[in-house]
């Protein structure tokens, strides 16, 4: 079984924000990449710059990828 990267970028909910999980546990919604880029300052990420949204080992974005960032529905 293929493992997944630390952190999960999942699809657009209907606010327009994506849940983000940081090894398994749920750590916000995010509703742009600096919310992303926050939830891992929090989550203790010493140096962000070892830590790049775009890099598949690292980050799995689902339902778009990290400039997909749908507006409100409803």
């Amino acid at each position: 079984m293929a493992e997944h990267p630390p952190v999960i970028v999942h699809p657009p909910t209907a606010s327009g924000g994506r849940r983000v999980t940081i090894r398994g546990v749920i750590v916000g919604l995010a509703h742009g990449r600096g919310d992303v880029a926050e939830f891992l300052r929090r989550a203790g990420v010493e140096d962000p710059d070892d830590l790049t949204l775009d890099n598949p080992d690292q980050i799995e974005w689902r339902g778009g990828d990290m400039d997909h960032w749908p507006a409100p529905t409803g």
